[in-house]
């Protein structure tokens, strides 16, 4: 039982899919901390000289009674998801066309009708009158 679990883990782990999956997690990993840094050491910086503040965009804090809310940080993730789905957006959609060929393939294959048991039974009807003729 251990050998055949272990033959149909092995059949699954290593299927091209399963390795393409996993390759594309660890290039997005890596994309995702390039990205962060780009915002946090060159896009938030460079922001933060337009709005002048003590301590750039990490010192932006509204205060609240006694309570800061830092909502700096808040933007600079918020800059960062925003380049994350653009460069997806452009990869996905413009650079593989993945949407369109979708698209397409569903504009190639007709829907296929419904068909009602009360239109089975005209046509199991329609077919014995057919056959007595």
């Amino acid at each position: 039982m251990v050998r055949s679990l272990f033959d149909e883990f092995r059949a699954f782990a290593f299927k091209g899919n399963v390795v393409d999956m996993a390759v594309g997690v660890i290039i997005g990993a890596a994309f995702g901390k390039i990205v962060d840094s780009l915002v946090k050491n060159i896009l938030m910086p460079v922001i933060s000289l337009l709005i002048p503040g003590e301590q750039g965009y990490v010192g932006w804090k509204a205060v609240v009674g006694t309570k800061e809310i830092p909502y700096g940080l808040f933007l600079g993730e918020v800059v960062n998801f925003l380049i994350v789905a653009f460069a997806l957006y452009v990869f996905m959609i413009k650079f593989l066309g993945f949407l369109t060929s979708q698209k397409k393939q569903e504009a190639a294959s007709p829907p296929v009708p419904v068909i009602s048991e009360e239109q089975k039974l005209l046509r199991e009807i329609r077919d014995l009158l057919a056959a007595r003729r």
